[in-house]
């Protein structure tokens, strides 16, 4: 079988797209830390008609074969959006990208990784960028530290091997993302109780959960704060409406209103931020399908939901108040609620913020502020075409 021919090919057929999908089930069956994907939800992602990201892109999927066995998968994309940003953003002009990946020895990776670059230069691009699955907003990094525990909620998971494969291919590291990791039955550190309390204290500021009964509205108020909080950042590419409202399926029975919420300053919404109980404890042991009873504990979980972790994966803040003063305090405030209803009410001994981008002063900031550390490191590759 050694001997066997490598061959590449474009997912074409309904076939291909479901051998496309199953690939990762065999691959990381034998890794404890791995939280299998509900199938349903990876054939949304790659799917142009259930994922509003292609209204603004286009991909190619790939999968590699030898003797007849599928051995690897990629997909390679561009994104419309992307090519419009400055280039000092992290993307712009010839960017493209590849993700989806995964592969069962080195030379297989080395054939997917070229097909995506080739595929990317066909279509005048000159740089190419990965692993990023399929948007930004979605897995975007390769997992380098963190291997041995299960990621939470909407957080990827990969093959430690990668790493030495995707850096022997001439990729370098682009930008490094990091989530923070923290125990949240203990109150935070004293200054910060001090500056939640005056901000209590201020009539300006009211910190509010959102309206579940109302949520395109708060939807939307949400994504208008983190288009304006998030534009200067490395890698942003602005979240379409098509791409919230489907994103807001997708997420909308992940919403409860003690863990969500809107900073407003003098009537006027001017952050929020984001927390999740972890559903990957309840998905783990679904083992990437509704099928036959994974329904039934998905829906018994949602209606009760109790889990040991919670996510804080999106919080921004607009940016007129950003690096004042105000900007921190909102944001503890926000933090220390949803700390307090994510241990009361869903049962949470631990909580994790990010992912976070190495240099943003900010968020580091606030993640050293509350006593929280490093658990989980992705890396984004580069690598000129």
């Amino acid at each position: 079988m050694a001997n066997t021919a490598l061959s590449i090919r474009p997912v074409s057929t309904k076939a291909d797209t479901k051998a496309f999908i199953e690939l990762v089930y065999r691959l990381y069956a034998n890794d404890p830390a791995w939280v299998a994907p509900l199938r349903s939800e990876v054939a949304a992602t790659i799917s142009p008609e259930k994922n509003g990201w292609f209204s603004h892109a286009e991909a190619q999927l790939f999968l590699a074969e030898r003797g007849g066995r599928v051995v690897g998968r990629i997909s390679a994309h561009i994104d419309f959006l992307a090519l419009e940003m400055p280039a000092e953003q992290g993307f712009g002009p010839g960017t493209g990208f590849w993700g989806m990946f995964e592969a069962e020895d080195e030379n297989t990776a080395k054939a997917l990784v070229n097909t995506a670059e080739q595929w990317l230069r066909n279509k005048g691009m000159t740089r190419a960028i990965g692993p990023v699955s399929l948007s930004i907003w979605e897995e975007p990094g390769l997992l380098v530290r963190g291997h041995d525990h299960s990621p939470m909620v909407l957080m990827g998971h990969h093959l430690p091997q990668y790493q030495a494969w995707i850096e022997a291919m001439g990729y370098g590291r682009a930008k490094t993302l990091y989530t923070y990791e923290l125990d949240v039955t203990k109150p935070f550190p004293e200054l910060i109780q001090r500056i939640v309390k005056m901000g209590e204290r201020n009539p300006k500021i009211n910190i509010r959960e959102v309206n579940k009964d109302k949520f395109d509205e708060e939807a939307k108020i949400i994504v208008d704060i983190l288009n304006d909080a998030w534009s200067d950042n490395w890698g942003f590419v602005p979240l379409t409406q098509r791409e919230l409202d489907d994103v807001g399926t997708k997420l909308k029975p992940l919403v409860f209103k003690e863990m969500i919420r809107i900073a407003e300053l003098e009537g006027e919404p001017v952050a929020f931020m984001i927390a999740l109980p972890d559903f990957n404890e309840a998905l783990k042991r679904m083992k990437g399908s509704l099928l036959p009873f994974g329904w039934l504990k998905a829906l018994l979980w949602l209606r009760k939901p109790k889990a040991n972790g919670a996510r804080v994966p999106l919080m921004g803040v607009v940016k007129r108040l950003q690096a004042s003063r105000m900007a921190s305090q909102l944001a503890f405030m926000m933090i220390e609620y949803i700390r307090a209803a994510s241990v009361e009410k869903y049962g949470a001994t631990r909580g994790e913020v990010g992912w976070i981008l190495e240099d943003n002063q900010g968020m580091v900031a606030i993640a050293d502020a509350i006593d929280s550390h490093i658990n989980r490191e992705y890396v984004i590759y580069q690598k000129p075409l």
